[in-house]
């Protein structure tokens, strides 16, 4: 996907030094559940060399299982509310957004993301998705359509989860991290990349299915533990999809993802979520 990506300006107010302070928050508050990416803007540099790797391959698999599960137990700090627009557009074509809501609830156990996409004025939401989290087990997935009102919401998992959310860019799959639970995880090695000094973990899926992820493979920021970038390869090993953010603001004395973008290669669409961080 990288021929896709053109260097992305940042917004004003919004300096590099601002994005990386950003980059602890996003994974707690807003992957909340997504794939909350913490990084600069600037997809067109080159990235420098990298700084360490990992000696041997069964240190690769225990480092990055161990990676991993520390991503997947980030608990968020408190419940919250946000309003946000999902934009996709489709090559050649004009923007289409959607107003979506996510609310993140807690329990002393576990926590929930749901996200919910409207339809029609006045109506149902046209889509909702329910994440639930428990750390140690897998995520569960409940999946409602509008159309679909009287009957059960529709319970995913594994390659299930790999569809559009609300006909956008945005799998199901990424918005619940699901990757992150494949068994196969392995901290490949520490490289520099936007001018962060990451951990790059790759995630291999035990069962790929045509037109599924195959591995994803992420940079994650040693500091914050924030993930920088996120590459997604199908089955026969094709960059498949690109994760990024765009922007942040800083609320309440705390940085907040404004904004994040997702480019598949596949189809060379294009999506984005932006929140509403003024107001829930």
């Amino acid at each position: 996907m990288s021929n896709l990506l053109s260097p992305a300006p940042n917004r004003p107010g919004h300096s590099n030094a601002s994005l990386n302070r950003g980059a602890g928050l996003t994974t707690r508050a807003v992957w909340v559940g997504l794939l909350c990416l913490s990084a600069v803007c600037g997809f067109g540099q080159k990235d420098p060399g990298p700084v360490a790797a990992v000696p041997d391959p069964a240190t690769a698999e225990r480092q990055g299982r161990a990676l991993a599960d520390e991503l997947l137990n980030r608990r968020p700090e408190q419940e919250l509310t946000r309003s946000a627009i999902l934009k996709v557009r489709p090559p050649n074509q004009d923007w289409r957004e959607t107003p979506v809501r996510v609310t993140v609830s807690l329990t002393p156990t576990n926590w929930t993301t749901c996200y919910e996409a409207a339809g029609a004025s006045q109506a149902p939401p046209a889509t909702r998705l329910v994440v639930a989290y428990q750390p140690g087990a897998p995520n569960r997935y409940e999946l409602h359509e509008a159309a679909a009102t009287n009957s059960p919401p529709n319970v995913l998992a594994g390659n299930q989860t790999m569809i559009p959310f609300a006909g956008s860019d945005f799998w199901v799959a990424d918005l619940g991290l699901e990757f992150l639970h494949w068994p196969t995880q392995r901290l490949l090695r520490k490289e520099i990349r936007r001018g962060q000094s990451c951990s790059v973990l790759e995630s291999l899926n035990p069962r790929p299915a045509p037109g599924a992820y195959s591995r994803v493979v992420c940079w994650i920021d040693v500091d914050t533990g924030g993930i920088v970038h996120a590459d997604a390869f199908d089955v026969e090993g094709r960059l498949l999809k690109r994760f990024a953010p765009k922007s942040f603001e800083k609320i309440g004395g705390q940085w907040e993802l404004q904004e994040m973008e997702i480019r598949n290669a596949r189809t060379r669409s294009v999506s984005r979520i932006e929140f509403n961080l003024s107001t829930p």
